[in-house]
Parts: C-alpha cells; structure tokens; sequence
C-alpha cells in the first residue's frame, strides 16, 4: 500500500500543479474573481493532501504494521469529494455541487484524525 500511496500523492501532486497554472493563466481572465478563488482553493488543498498521501507512504514504509492505510484512502475520497467539487463549480457555476464539498472536508479530517491517532500507537 505504500506504493499506492506515494504514487497516487505524485500524481494527485502533479494535478494540483496543472490546475494551479490553468487556474492562473487560462481562467484569471474568463471567471469572476469569487469564482476563481473557488478554484485555487480546490488545488490548495489537493496539494496539501497529495502530500500528505506521500507521508502516509512514507511512513508506512518505515512501520507497514501502523494501519495508516484508512488515513491514506480518507485523504484520497477528501481530494476527490473536496477539491474536484470545487473545480466542478467554478468551472460550471453550479451551485449545488458546492454541497459535495463538506463531505470532502470531513473526509480530509478524518483522514487527519486517523493519521495523529495511528501515529501515536505506534510511533
């Protein structure tokens, strides 16, 4: 699972990048500015949890028995349930799918609570 893990933080790291330039350079001039910060707020934080997706690797290569593996897949449901609702609405103006977000952002926090509580058993 720990390459699981590092890989799938890459990838969702390169993502955030990309949507991070396309944000700045192709849609500055064609969203509203509340609209735009929906969208870097998006690759925000899937930055933030594609690393922590690579931490969650990382540390299950160092102790493969910590059970992290539910942390790792939280973030991974939060990032998609979070940021690419977030994408989804500033792109389409949809308000509705501004309700999907939150459960994304209950997703990354339970992946957090996951990570500090296993951590602390076994580190």
């Amino acid at each position: 699972m720990a390459r699981v893990f590092i890989s799938l933080g890459a990838v969702f790291a390169f993502m955030a990048v990309a949507a991070g330039a396309f944000g700045a350079h192709a849609l500055e001039k064609r969203l509203e500015p509340r609209m735009l910060e929906v969208f870097e707020t998006g690759a925000r934080y899937q930055m933030y949890h594609a690393l922590a997706l690579v931490l969650v690797g990382l540390l299950l290569v160092i102790k493969p028995e910590a059970q992290l593996e539910p942390a790792g897949w939280a973030m991974v449901i939060g990032i998609a349930l979070f940021s690419f609702s977030l994408y989804a609405l500033a792109l389409s103006g949809v308000k509705i799918l501004g309700a999907i977000t939150p459960l994304g952002g209950t997703a990354f926090l339970i992946g957090w609570g996951i990570l500090a509580w296993r951590s602390w058993q076994s580190f």
